[in-house]
């Protein structure tokens, strides 16, 4: 296998291509970003396939990246119904296929290729990726399947499981330190939207590689951002041990442009720092299990958080300290990690009433409708509670339904806050989209 000394850090950009035509595009495509190339062989059409078998390792040699060949059937996320013996054969006659760096294969291959009867030579095992994927979750046996993985020859193993909560990247994060440890390179993903993390900090954690797609693909595995984004947005190739983190908690939190704002300013002011999405929806386990100090089962240097919907509230449980402000507010949506404590502040509040008052000046004698009962609309009700707005909360009293506020805030009002362009203060009505 050819090893490229300079990197430590690999993005594997995978291409998935019905036609072997399309296939060599994506993949001229994806070398102009990635650091490797996986083939996904399963995608192409039976007919298609054969063309490839012909050509490919001619092609994959014109490439200057290294390239992972998969053929992955359906009961692992792959797109090809085959079962054992039609995914044995296909190995056995890529054995001595020249021109690819790697060879995806999972593990009931793997073992099979391990039998007296087919054994591989070192040199063929130094090429081989040992896989596993789990689209339903993080397997009870996580540790076993490891295990069973590691007792082949095969120079990679690759674990990926689906995470349904930032929680589930922990058993992925404690099998990268237990591999490096016993000197085994690991592919370690948290497949869906809960796993980012592990895509944008395994390789610093030991991970072999982590996969991005290329500009507005689809993904191979759910959960996959964009090579560009883990290069220029996430600053991948930076993130080392020392990096600060911190990030939003949320569910969801992958829509949030916060990472794009926080990322900019940690790069504009040469701060060794990342601003990750953690979606979370037991905010009660992440708190104790990755956050805090006391707790947490995770060796990384977390600095801070954001806190959005729906956990304003109830993350306050799991602070040690929190300011008078947020206390009235009833919502925290800042968490500053300390050494041995969590301290929850409230910036909405400021955040919110401070650029009415450049705008207009001051609220004063202002009708303002609060469309919401979450921890910004208690922020925006406490700022402005000089008013007669009501403080929001759990029920629908008479008078608070949408169109109520809408009408309340556009009959009379003077300040009037609508969706972009589309409210106008000429406007004898309203309407959004």
């Amino acid at each position: 296998m050819r090893v490229n000394s300079d990197r430590q850090i690999y993005i594997c950009v995978p291409v998935c291509e019905k036609s072997f035509a399309s296939l060599q595009i994506a993949a001229r495509k994806a070398a102009e970003i990635g650091d490797m190339i996986e083939f996904r062989l399963d995608c192409l059409e039976p007919a298609e396939l054969e063309k490839a078998n012909k050509s490919i390792a001619q092609f994959l040699g014109s490439l200057s990246v290294q390239t992972i060949l998969t053929f992955r059937p359906t009961e692992q996320g792959g797109h090809r119904a085959a079962d054992y013996a039609a995914r044995n054969s296909f190995w056995k006659t890529r054995q001595s296929q020249e021109g690819i760096e790697l060879f995806d294969v999972e593990l009931d291959i793997a073992v099979g290729l391990m039998s007296s009867n087919s054994a591989l030579p070192a040199a063929k095992w130094s090429r081989i990726i040992c896989s596993h994927h789990d689209f339903s979750g993080v397997p009870a046996n996580l540790e076993q399947i490891y295990e069973q993985m590691a007792n082949t020859p095969a120079q990679i193993l690759k674990i990926a499981v689906q995470a349904n909560d930032i929680t589930d990247c922990l058993p992925l994060f404690h099998l990268l330190e237990r591999a490096r440890s016993e000197g085994r390179a690991l592919i370690a993903i948290g497949m869906g939207a809960a796993g980012i993390s592990t895509r944008i900090l395994g390789p610093s954690r030991g991970s072999f590689l982590t996969y991005g797609t290329s500009e507005n693909e689809r993904g191979t595995a759910p959960g996959q951002i964009t090579a560009r984004e883990l290069r220029s947005l996430y600053r991948i190739q930076k993130i080392d041990r020392q990096t600060l983190i911190c990030g939003l908690v949320g569910m969801p939190a992958m829509h949030s442009v916060s990472p794009h704002m926080h990322n900019a300013a940690f790069d504009a002011e040469k701060v060794n720092g990342v601003y990750l999405p953690f979606e979370a929806g037991d905010v009660a386990s992440f708190f104790k299990r990755m956050v805090h100090p006391h707790s947490r089962e995770i060796d990384w240097k977390l600095q801070g958080l954001s806190i959005t919907a729906p956990h304003k509230s109830t993350v306050m449980d799991y602070l040690d300290w929190i300011e008078p402000t947020a206390k009235e507010i009833g919502a925290v949506n800042t968490v500053v990690v300390g050494a041995d404590t969590l301290l929850g502040y409230n910036t909405d509040a400021e955040g919110m009433i401070e650029p009415l008052n450049k705008m207009v000046g001051t609220l004063s004698g202002l009708r303002v409708a609060v469309i919401g009962a979450g921890g910004a609309a208690s922020a925006a009700v406490w700022g402005r509670r000089d008013s007669s707005c009501p403080r929001p909360g759990k029920g629908k009293p008479p008078g608070t339904t949408l169109p109520d506020l809408l009408h309340a805030a556009i009959s009379g009002a003077v300040l009037r806050l609508c969706h972009r362009d589309q409210c106008h203060a000429d406007r004898k009505s309203w309407r959004g989209d």
